[in-house]
């Protein structure tokens, strides 16, 4: 009978796994498949009712929609820079900055997602910035997967702190304030040296497959820039949470950073040779005219977005608890113990909206032009609503699949303990991969930890491991999830409107995750002795 449980609750993973990755089908029917599979265990193996297998379901079609949300705000803003000009105008500005298209990949890549990531999190950062890599003539593989890969160490903190103040004070809540402290202190310690990993991989990974070279050596003269910029930001994150907290490593580390990258790249003994470069997509004869704008015109809707989403977001502000209080609640659906609730006002995707409503008074025929935005949003939207639709419930099965009456702990859970009873002190080595695994179905660093951090703790428990660096190894596989998380990747391929890589972009970021996890415990195992 345990062989069996082990196969249901292992069944949505290795499903996904499989249909993505090996046999590479498309996402829509990997995901449809996965489903159907997965209802039929919960029902037959795990004993779980039709009315709970339902409910679950209509909590991820909620989930669905504020991932939705997120794709069409970004999309909105998308074709309303391109259609203003203002794309063509950044492009610009960037290639000014530097023209080699491994810095300004280093720059937006590592430094702006993280920024976005202190700030709003949840899909968002790649969203922005993957089209004005497409724009600046990266292939669209690149420009989907890169960002993902670098949307990862900034999210042990996430959205203002989000990953820590509720995913793991909430998620093990017998823990006190100092004993927080320690792990994201831990967490953040060890990053230091494993975060650098990642701008070296991205960076390697565009010159090795996507580069108009395409060969390593392109990579070695730009490998002390790498290192420099991931710690520059890793050193920052951990002196900021040290000093301030959880709620502003990402965006402080972020600003900082790339300071110091930018003036480094300036020094004689670090400048590289140039590199040829791709060709924008974004150039004076397909693009809108600008009118002549400055480029501060064209900055102006990120920069609202970004204080929009600040103004939102900062708990010292009351604007956070009452936009969260304005929410779409189910309570007990179906007469379950599941209950789920939206909140419309303080989803990323509507900030996005109204970003553009304050501008549109600003801009000539400013109301056209969100129009024709809009139905060119739309347009683009319903690609993603079926695989989101099928990918999101499935989850929530899955994560919600806990059944007392069968004494049956959810899927997720009892593979866990059924690794921990396996492995005995050697849990040491994958307790990163499960924060990973979390993040993978669940689509977030917080939903990851509200899940795991409590398993963590009973696996220290039962097995003497310290408890600090389980969870520390839990916020940092929380982090490297994201990078394989399907409704990110599904997110990210709608916006820049490239769907049918999805398989692609997972299989090119699969491996920098297992790096930065090996490195991270190998570092983590280190300096726990």
């Amino acid at each position: 009978m345990s062989e069996l449980l082990g196969l249901a609750a292992a069944f949505p993973l290795l499903s996904i796994f499989v249909l993505l990755v090996v046999l590479r089908t498309t996402v829509v029917k990997a995901m449809a498949l996965a489903l159907a599979g997965t209802l039929l265990l919960a029902a037959l193996v795990w004993q779980l009712s039709w009315l709970q297998l339902a409910a679950a379901a209509l909590d991820g079609v909620l989930i669905a929609l504020s991932i939705l949300s997120i794709i069409f705000g970004a999309m909105l803003l998308l074709f309303w820079q391109q259609q203003s000009g203002n794309l063509s105008l950044l492009v610009q500005a960037l290639q000014r900055l530097s023209p080699d298209p491994r810095l300004q990949l280093l720059w937006l890549s590592w430094f702006a997602v993280a920024f976005l990531e202190g700030i709003s999190g949840f899909g968002t950062p790649a969203a922005i910035i993957a089209p004005i890599l497409l724009s600046l003539g990266f292939a669209p593989l690149a420009a989907a997967a890169l960002p993902l890969i670098a949307d990862s160490s900034a999210v042990s903190f996430g959205a203002v702190g989000t990953p820590v103040l509720i995913g793991i004070s909430q998620g093990a809540p017998q823990l006190t304030t100092a004993e927080v402290q320690q792990v994201y202190l831990l967490a953040s310690q060890i990053d230091i040296l494993a975060a650098p990993l990642l701008p070296v991989m991205l960076v390697f990974l565009y010159c090795r497959f996507f580069s108009p070279v395409k060969s390593v050596r392109v990579f070695l003269p730009v490998l002390p820039l790498c290192l420099v910029a991931g710690m520059s930001y890793s050193l920052l994150a951990y002196l900021t949470a040290y000093w301030l907290g959880p709620e502003f490593p990402s965006m402080l580390a972020a600003a900082g950073g790339f300071a110091l990258s930018y003036g480094c790249s300036r020094l004689s003994w670090l400048q590289v040779a140039p590199m040829p470069q791709p060709v924008p997509l974004c150039t004076a004869g397909n693009q809108p005219d600008s009118g002549g704008w400055p480029l501060w015109r064209a900055l102006l809707p990120y920069l609202l977005l970004v204080l929009l989403l600040l103004l939102s977001r900062l708990p010292q502000l009351p604007f956070k608890s009452w936009l969260q209080q304005q929410q779409i609640s189910f309570s007990q659906i179906f007469g379950t113990d599941i209950s789920a609730s939206l909140a419309p006002l303080y989803l990323p995707g509507s900030f996005f909206v109204l970003t553009l409503l304050l501008l549109v008074p600003w801009y000539p025929k400013g109301l056209q032009l969100l129009q024709q935005s809009s139905y060119l949003a739309f347009g683009r939207l319903k690609s993603s609503v079926f695989t989101l639709m099928l990918a999101v419930p499935l989850v929530r099965i899955f994560v919600l699949s806990h059944n007392p009456e069968a004494d049956l702990v959810s899927m997720p859970a009892y593979l866990a303990n059924a690794a921990a009873a396996t492995l005995g002190d050697a849990w040491f080595g994958l307790a990163s991969w499960l924060g990973a695994l979390g993040s993978f179905v669940a689509g977030s660093a917080t939903f990851s930890n509200l899940m795991f951090a409590q398993v963590q703790l009973q696996i220290a428990a039962d097995t003497g491991l310290p408890a600090v660096g389980l969870l520390a190894l839990q916020m940092l596989g929380a982090n490297a999830g994201n990078m394989i998380c399907v409704l990110n990747i599904v997110a990210v391929v709608s916006v820049i409107q490239r769907q049918g890589i999805e398989a692609q972009v997972m299989r090119l970021t699969l491996v920098p995750m297992a790096l930065y996890l090996c490195w991270a415990t190998l570092l983590a195992w280190w300096l726990l002795g």
